[in-house]
């Protein structure tokens, strides 16, 4: 059957319609940024830590999937990836690519055009991300959540608290990590003034089991876990050994706590990766990294798993627990 004109003309238009929403929407996904997010680390335990992150882009005007694409990527641990992942975001053209520290100092060496967003854990000027806090002057910036030797001291202080005189206290680091090791010395001086003996536990995140059975055996009453991104990766383990020994453990993040370690104490991380997202928006509409100054804590937190304490037959000092931002019941 012939169709009429008018038929062929609204099936014309009809057609050049669906090309032209189609056009469109394919020049919106080229044009659409790009934004990478790049860890050393697996990518659990950090699912809130980029939902903080997504909320931070959100505060800037960024959704992810509507105005803004973003390419995850994570090492495993394993930082011989890092050059060639980093090379994957670079193909995808990322606009600014955000990242731990090591993550981060494999951007600089791979491109120091790049602009860089750090979460980090370290002094950034001391491990040389940028030349100032105040004034970054170079391609990255970011927040420094770095509490220095003085969250350990203040870590081994609250074991001292509640665990009986006479026992030391081990300290767990992390040999491919070297902040624990440049705090050690301010540990080992507030363990001297407390009158508390401490056990040095060197292993890497892939080591833990034996690591454990050297702090048994030095009969310690409990453990100070020194904060690293490969011990963070295997929270779970650590915190299910630390309960297979019957230690009293203290924790850098507050979701070992949840996963039932008995306490931590550290920054709030949540906010220090929402205002990561908040750079790198403000990166995306043009504000230059050196002109946004390193972001520092406001906030630090005291974590307590009373379940825990009591499986373990520990009672916590009223007072700690009336300093404490949070008890898990």
């Amino acid at each position: 059957m012939l169709l009429s004109r008018h038929t062929r003309r609204r099936e014309v238009l009809a057609l050049l319609g669906a090309i032209a929403w189609i056009s469109k929407s394919q020049a919106q996904q080229v044009t659409k940024p790009v934004i990478g997010f790049l860890r050393s680390t697996s990518s659990r335990p950090f699912e809130h830590l980029v939902s903080a992150f997504r909320d931070g882009l959100r505060e800037t005007g960024f959704v992810e999937g509507v105005n803004v694409a973003v390419g995850y990527r994570y090492a495993d641990n394993d930082l011989a990836r890092l050059p060639s992942l980093v090379s994957e975001l670079g193909s995808r053209r990322a606009a600014v690519i955000v990242g731990n520290r090591l993550a981060v100092q494999a951007i600089m060496a791979a491109d120091p055009t790049m602009p860089v967003v750090f979460a980090v854990a370290e002094d950034p000027v001391e491990t040389r991300l940028v030349s100032s806090l105040s004034r970054p002057s170079g391609n990255a910036t970011g927040v420094s959540f770095f509490g220095g030797a003085a969250l350990d001291v203040k870590r081994l202080e609250i074991l001292h608290e509640i665990i009986p005189a006479g026992l030391p206290i081990a300290v767990l680091l992390d040999v491919e990590y070297g902040q624990g090791e440049r705090a050690l010395p301010s540990v080992a001086a507030a363990a001297r003034s407390l009158r508390r003996a401490i056990i040095v536990v060197r292993s890497s995140w892939a080591e833990l089991n034996a690591a454990f059975d050297d702090v048994a055996r030095a009969q310690a009453g409990a453990l100070l876990v020194s904060g690293s991104p490969g011990f963070t990766s295997r929270q779970h383990e650590l915190v299910t050994l630390a309960a297979r020994h019957g230690l009293p453990a203290s924790y850098d993040q507050r979701a070992y706590v949840e996963l039932g370690g008995l306490m931590s104490y550290a920054a709030e991380l949540s906010g220090a990766y929402r205002q990561v997202g908040i750079y790198a928006g403000r990166i995306l509409k043009g504000d230059k990294p050196a002109d946004l100054p390193v972001a520092l804590p406001t906030k630090f937190e005291l974590v307590i798993n009373l379940r825990t304490a009591r499986s373990l037959g520990l009672v916590i000092p009223p007072t700690l627990l009336a300093r404490a931002d949070e008890v898990i019941e």
